[in-house]
């Protein structure tokens, strides 16, 4: 060492480190509530977005060995400073990025960003591990892992009130506040630290450095984008087998080139030595565990049924306890040694992940949240600092402590990527199924009010005949088909996203905006349907007062027939009676006439009878013969006027029969014509009705609308809790995940002894 332990500044080396470690970790986090905001700043889409992350994902964990190994050879302040040089100046220049609105440099300064970034923690962790006194070195190494544990819960909580305070217009800063942590880190750092370097001359590995990275690059990429639940299919990608392909064929490839390096960049003594490789499992297993966090405050928010974002604030409470548990950790490690204090750790964790699946899902509340945080907090903060790193400087020289270390952050991080990848996959299965559930419980029929005559004009369409004319008064519910899949109504992929991005807080409105789509696109064709049948009614009505109109004019035209002929039988009538009348005057003539040659006749015979002169007798004869010719001759002529009269009365009486039927039938034909005006106004009445109907159809629609918002806020509670039973399903076989790490590590940590418990057994 460059300075002696006791004129070194430990105070202010353990703060320099820990600064660094804080900035390291919290930019883990930091980008993921910007990344959509960068995304549309930068004018790409999701698919090339993610690679804000992913590249930092990956040249972290490809710098880790390297930058350890790197500190070795070239001493940990050198390194140190390099990486918080390179993270700061790749922090500066993603920000710079968006003035330059370039995706590629954005891309390229998180690269740079990430490689300065994997050499900040091993080398700190050796630091503590070698440099300071054995009694201070527990508590520092506690602090390592409390700083890391708490940066890398409150991450994305940071990036939010960065871009709170600055705008999203300015999401630079959540790059730039990283800046001036960097120059100060750099300025304290050159004086203060001390440059523990291992004294080597053997050439450095660049050969197996260079495959190493490639190695880690391929395997972290390659399981990155398997999914757990389609893993054969997955597999076959091209995203994935190809580079698993490459890591196994470098694999032993690796192993060659490590064995015949003087000074290898990663020793391969580790993974023969049983102790070592417990110690790698465990630091595995506690990634896994860790990966639990990123839940945590969606968990919060569906318990507590707070909006999305709140969740951040339950965060708080995890980081307390894991910022306490974390030191506290630290100095039970110096007392009771590393396997007693990981082992408690995992313990708390299982306790957190059993009070999370029996309890915080079943019946949440504010004392069950908080006994699964303080569980949880208490599991990170007793897993991520001392202990493991305890246990690999004690299997390892410590000339090789920061390769050590470096190896060990290496394998955590397989943990911090597979554990996601997984956890996702339930979170994603749980929620596959939840637009199905709530869909189910959304009524399938709703309450329509009675359209006005709507019984009167089915009856009267119907009686008229016409064809295919939906019975209105039966609309009073309407058939409500939310089916995704199915129906006539294509539900919008935004709104189905929607839906299954929903939080507890928002289902029931996301819920009400799909409904609101459904009305929006059923209720044209349900009025459509309705306007139809009315269409059809009005067509019918129309087409029947043109009918009636037409046998109205063809009636009065009968009618003035009927009166002209009636008019004529009056004027025949008329004349007959003349006709009588004259006839019978002079009948009476002719009657009057016979009875005077009547009288004369008998009178005449009286005096011929009388005369008894032949002489007389014989002048009186002929006069009494042509009297008596006379008399029979008005006779005749009467009884021939009496048949005339009796042949024109005859006649009259059958023209006055006639007219009395044709009156009859006139009458029979105006009392018709009144009907059909009367159905006629019967008919422009329906008319009249058909329209009012119409116009109604609307607001019928609306207020069905209403009733079926209002049925899904009365079955609120129900939806919400079968959206919280649903993802909580998810939430569960994520803990389940943890707690089945967590016991795995308890089980590795019973078969480790460490070397010296070893070596003292067999003396």
């Amino acid at each position: 060492m460059m300075k002696e332990k006791s004129k070194l500044n430990f105070g202010l080396i353990l703060t320099v480190y820990l600064l660094g470690i804080f900035m390291g970790a919290l930019d883990t986090g930091i980008v993921t509530p910007a990344r959509t905001v960068i995304q549309e700043s930068l004018n790409v889409g999701d698919k090339a977005g993610i690679w804000m992350i992913t590249v930092y994902t990956l040249a972290y964990a490809a710098s880790i060995p390297v930058m350890g190994k790197l500190a070795d050879r070239m001493g940990r302040r050198t390194i140190y400073l390099l990486s918080i040089f390179l993270f700061g100046g790749g922090s500066l220049f993603c920000g710079l990025s968006h003035g330059m609105n370039s995706f590629t440099a954005l891309l390229i300064a998180r690269a740079v960003q990430a490689v300065g970034g994997g050499g900040i923690m091993p080398v700190a962790t050796a630091e503590f591990g070698t440099t300071f006194p054995e009694e201070k070195s527990g508590m520092a190494l506690g602090m390592v892992g409390g700083v890391y544990g708490v940066a890398n819960i409150f991450g994305a909580s940071v990036g939010s009130a960065v871009m709170d305070f600055f705008g999203t217009g300015h999401w630079e800063f959540i790059f730039f506040v990283n800046v001036p942590i960097a120059v100060f880190i750099l300025a304290a750092g050159f004086f203060c630290l001390p440059n523990t370097k291992e004294k080597s001359r053997d050439p450095i590995d660049g050969t197996g450095i260079c495959v190493l990275v490639i190695m880690v690059l391929c395997i972290m990429y390659g399981l990155k984008n398997i999914d757990f639940f389609n893993f054969r299919e997955t597999l076959q990608s091209t995203d994935v087998y190809p580079y698993l392909l490459i890591f196994l064929a470098l694999l032993p490839i690796f192993v060659w080139i490590e064995r015949r390096a003087a000074d290898p960049v990663m020793n391969l003594h580790y993974f023969s030595t049983p102790r070592i490789l417990i110690t790698l499992g465990v630091s595995i297993i506690t990634g896994i565990v860790l990966m639990g966090v990123i839940f945590v405050p969606q968990l919060c928010e569906n318990a507590m049924e707070v909006p999305s974002g709140k969740g951040g604030y339950f965060v708080i409470i995890l980081g307390v306890f894991a910022g306490v548990g974390a030191p506290f950790s630290g100095r039970l490690t110096d007392r009771f040694g590393p396997r007693a204090v990981l082992g408690a750790g995992l313990i708390a964790s299982i306790l957190g992940s059993l009070t999370v699946i029996f309890s915080t899902t079943v019946d949440p509340g504010w004392p069950n949240v908080i006994a699964a945080l303080m569980f949880i907090g208490l599991g990170i903060g007793f897993t991520m600092g001392a202990p493991l790193n305890y246990m690999m400087l004690w299997e390892t020289d410590e000339r090789e402590a920061n390769s050590a270390l470096a190896t060990l952050s290496l394998v955590r991080s397989l943990g911090t990527v597979i554990a996601p990848a997984v956890m996702v996959g339930f979170i994603a299965h749980a929620g596959t199924g939840i637009s199905d559930d709530v869909m189910k419980l959304m009524p399938k029929e709703v309450n329509v009010p009675r359209l006005p005559y709507a019984a009167e004009l089915t009856k009267v369409m119907r009686s008229q005949g016409v064809e295919n004319v939906p019975d209105f008064d039966s609309m009073t519910r309407i058939q409500i088909d939310m089916n995704a899949s199915g129906g006539d109504t294509e539900i919008p992929e935004a709104l189905l996203n929607e839906l299954k991005n929903s939080d507890v807080t928002t289902i029931t409105e996301n819920t009400k905006d799909m409904a609101r789509y459904m009305f929006e696109k059923m209720s044209p064709q349900i009025q459509k349907k309705i306007d139809r049948g009315i269409s059809k009614g009005e067509s019918g009505v129309r087409s029947g007062i043109r009918g009636m109109d037409q046998s109205i004019r063809r009636m009065r035209e009968a009618e003035s027939g009927m009166q002209q002929g009636i008019d004529g039988m009056n004027q025949a009538l008329a004349k007959q009676s003349e006709a009588l009348k004259k006839m019978k005057k002079g009948r009476a003539g002719v009657h009057k006439g016979y009875q005077g040659v009547s009288k004369g006749v008998k009178e005449m015979q009286k005096a011929y009878d009388a005369q008894q002169v032949p002489f007389v007798r014989e002048k009186m004869k002929p006069q009494l013969e042509k009297l008596q010719k006379k008399q029979k001759e008005l006779a005749r002529t009467g009884k021939k006027m009496d048949r005339g009269i009796a042949s024109l009365t005859a006649a009259q009486r059958k023209i006055r029969q006639k007219q009395a039927r044709l009156k009859y039938q006139k009458a029979q034909m105006a009392k018709a014509i009144t009907g059909i005006q009367e159905g006629k106004r019967e008919a422009k009445d329906t008319l009249r009705k058909l329209k009012i109907m119409k116009k109604a159809v609307p607001g019928a629609l609306a207020a069905a609308e209403k009733n079926y918002i209002k049925e899904l806020d009365r079955k609120s509670p129900e939806i919400r809790q079968t959206y919280q039973s649903a993802l909580n399903r998810g939430f569960r076989q994520v803990f389940i995940m943890t707690a089945i790490a967590s016991g795995a590590g308890l089980l590795l940590l019973l078969m480790y002894r460490r070397r010296r418990e070893e070596s003292s057994s067999n003396d």
